[in-house]
Formats: C-alpha cells, structure tokens, sequence
C-alpha cells in the first residue's frame, strides 16, 4: 500500500507546480495562501479522477462532434469547480481557466515526463538463425 504513495505525491507535487506557476502567468488565477494552493491541486486531481470521466461519458455526442476539443472545456469546467470549492483559490472566468487548462495539463505532463518517466520499452528482437514461427 506504501508504494502507492510516493508516485501519489509526487502526482500532487506536479499538479502544484503547474497551478502556481499558471498563477504567475494567467492574470485571473490567484491563491491566497499556500495552504489553498495545495488543497486546489489534492482537490483538482480527484476532480478528475472522479467528476471528470464522468461529463466525458455524458457529453460523448458533443465529444465526438467536435472532434475531441470539447474535452479541453470540460478540463476548463474542472479547474472552475474546484475554484468554486476551495476558498482562497479564484479564477476570473471562463476563458482564463480554459487557457490555464491548457497550460497546466503541458506543464504537467512535461514534468511528469522528466520526473516520472515511463515504463521501460521491451524490444522484441527477431531470430538470427532458427525456425521462425
């Protein structure tokens, strides 16, 4: 159970990263404290672990529609939920949270990408000599 939780925090710690860093850049997110910018980034995670798949499920039609673009709403709507739940994390509309969406899921992935890493490719060599079956 324990070795789940080093790859939990480190998940956290990104999602962190990448909100305060969005504060810096986008003019229309501000934390008030620490303490809020944490509890965002905890509270963003299970918002799309859990709210997330969800909308994808009900808005599929919209989904396929557009392509898939419509899911860069649905990351905007889950950045603007948790603004609305946490008290001293604030967003000033629509369009700052779906820029900052954008931003954030780079940011995070890029960082993910460096400090997590990936699972090791298994290459499967064919046979120099032999039957081949």
């Amino acid at each position: 159970m324990l070795h789940h939780l080093a790859p939990f925090l480190l998940h956290w710690a990104i999602t962190a990263l990448s909100l305060w860093v969005a504060s810096h850049i986008f003019k229309g997110i501000d934390f008030a404290d620490t303490a809020s910018l944490i509890v965002s980034a905890l509270l963003l995670g299970f918002a799309n672990a859990i709210v997330k798949p969800l909308l994808i499920v009900l808005t599929l039609p919209l989904t396929l529609l557009t392509f898939g673009l419509f899911l860069l709403v649905i990351n905007a709507l889950m950045i603007q939920l948790v603004s609305s739940l946490v008290r001293g994390f604030r967003v000033s509309g629509f369009w700052t949270a779906f820029f900052a969406s954008i931003f954030i899921a780079v940011l995070s992935w890029v960082l993910g990408a460096f400090l997590i890493g990936g699972e090791p490719v298994l290459i499967n060599e064919v046979p120099r000599s032999g039957l081949w079956l």
